[in-house]
């Protein structure tokens, strides 16, 4: 059974910027709903690095030496474009070695206002016998996220897989534990919805991320 953390259930100040985020006056400061994204970033990020590999090494200081715990190797940190970006920059504020994976998924929508996730661009480091963290604000449906990974883990194994989001609806929740189930994957959401729309948005949700962020798209 893939283990999914729930951040809201525990009381901390993630919750306050959790709060903002979702708050719709707050939400109309781009620049802040962008630093709440980071920050959710950080904490999920220091949370995750608590279940990774350590090993101890010497640290001069300038008056000896210290012997301090530190991580074995850095993860792989990945993002979908373009929502994913501040969230992926607050993973890299604490794992500021890491390398990366950019990823372009989008929902295609045809006449009926039905639609299917396109991904047409990967441009990933090697996750072969690595720790992948994949980062994306919102999990509706949990498809872009399936077809993300698939991609990525086509022709590369990852160790081990984190896959980090603010707000998840239950239902696309369901769908990825049932479609990644044979996969070494543990899932970190900001919070949980139970709702999802006709269109797939989730509700109360928090809008659209990469619109919030950046501005709407035509």
């Amino acid at each position: 059974m893939m283990k999914i953390n729930n951040l809201e259930k525990t009381d901390s100040v993630f919750n306050q910027f959790m709060a903002e985020l979702r708050d719709a006056t707050i939400q109309q400061d781009r620049m802040r709903f962008r630093r709440n994204l980071e920050r959710i970033g950080e904490i999920m990020a220091y949370e995750i690095s608590k279940t990774l590999e350590y090993e101890e090494k010497e640290v001069s200081t300038p008056l000896g030496i210290k012997e301090i715990r530190m991580l074995k190797e850095q993860p792989v940190i990945a993002t979908i474009l373009r929502a994913g970006l501040p969230f992926h920059n607050g993973m890299l504020n604490m794992f500021d070695r890491a390398d990366n994976a950019f990823i372009a998924a989008y929902r295609k929508y045809d006449k009926n206002e039905d639609f299917e996730i396109k991904v047409e661009y990967y441009s990933s480091a090697n996750i072969d016998n690595k720790v992948l963290i994949l980062c994306d604000p919102m999990l509706a449906t949990g498809e872009s996220i399936v077809k993300t990974l698939h991609g990525l883990t086509e022709d590369m194994t990852p160790r081990q897989i984190h896959i980090a989001v603010a707000v998840a609806s239950q239902e696309g929740l369901d769908y990825v534990q049932s479609a990644l189930s044979r996969q070494p994957v543990t899932l970190w959401v900001g919070g949980i919805d139970e709702e999802l729309t006709a269109r797939a948005y989730i509700v109360p949700g928090i809008g659209d991320a990469g619109d919030l962020a950046y501005g709407e798209k035509r």
